[in-house]
């Protein structure tokens, strides 16, 4: 039995359905994201005797929302037994394209709002000896991302950071598995606009979320370093160290070009 699960982006998608998998292990679960009444249903749904489950509404983009959480969970006397990086955002479209802003987002919400999330707790976790943290990534962390620049680029930072982490805290009980799934069902792709691209066109394939989050979550408990769901998303993971970069961007250029019909 784990104590307690901190899981970010728990609101839908793949931190819902890691949410409801680690529900049946915890004892405790802090649900944060930014769709409130998601985030409740979700706790009603997961409501069992012997199970705890607190919910906080939190944008991670803003500075107030990152702190307002640890504030939250430090007032609930709580270090985190798995700590879930999950929440996550995208933006299609070529970059001097996208809104003013998006960029920053992004990699506020990627890149910050994860590191500083994982910088609070983990000495605590060393000092009691014990501790998962799960970041998830993308198979996207492997190549840069033309129409999706920020992100890819973002994506290749929590690869490589939760890769440095797990051989720091290697020996201390405290481990740190990246998760890098490829397309997914999920609101992402609608947010992010994705569903205008050829990355959901059926040339690559395409993840239940839930089979994600099983394998992420499995993959934390036993304390993997990197897990990569799917066959084919394990060979062009790898593949793309064998290619000339100019090549591996344009291939992921090709991947993500307007799909017919759109603009």
């Amino acid at each position: 039995m784990i104590g307690w699960a901190l899981i970010t982006g728990a609101s839908h998608g793949i931190g819902r359905d890691v949410a409801r998998r680690a529900a049946v292990d915890v004892s405790g679960l802090l649900l944060t994201g930014r769709d409130g009444a998601a985030l409740t249903a979700l706790a009603a749904e997961l409501a069992r005797p012997g199970l705890i489950v607190q919910t906080h509404v939190a944008d991670l983009a803003t500075a107030e929302g990152v702190e307002g959480l640890l504030q939250w969970v430090s007032s609930l006397a709580i270090v985190p037994d798995l700590l879930v990086n999950n929440a996550g955002l995208g933006a299609y479209g070529l970059s001097r394209e996208l809104p003013a802003g998006s960029e920053e987002t992004i990699v506020a919400v990627n890149v910050w709002a994860l590191t500083r999330l994982t910088q609070a707790f983990q000495a605590a976790m060393v000092r009691r000896g014990s501790g998962r943290i799960l970041n998830v990534a993308s198979t996207a962390a492997f190549q840069p991302g033309p129409r999706m620049a920020a992100y890819y680029a973002s994506k290749a930072y929590v690869l490589h950071y939760s890769e440095a982490l797990a051989y720091e805290l290697a020996g201390t009980g405290v481990t740190v598995t990246v998760l890098c799934p490829g397309p997914t069902t999920s609101r992402f792709h609608e947010r992010a606009g994705t569903h205008r691209s050829g990355l959901m066109s059926g040339l690559l394939p395409v993840s239940r979320s839930q089979a994600v989050a099983h394998v992420g979550y499995q993959g934390a408990i036993a304390g993997r370093r990197i897990v990569i769901p799917g066959v084919l998303n394990q060979l062009a993971a790898i593949s793309v160290g064998f290619l000339p970069r100019r090549l591996v961007t344009a291939l992921s250029a090709f991947m993500a070009r307007p799909a017919k019909g759109t603009a």
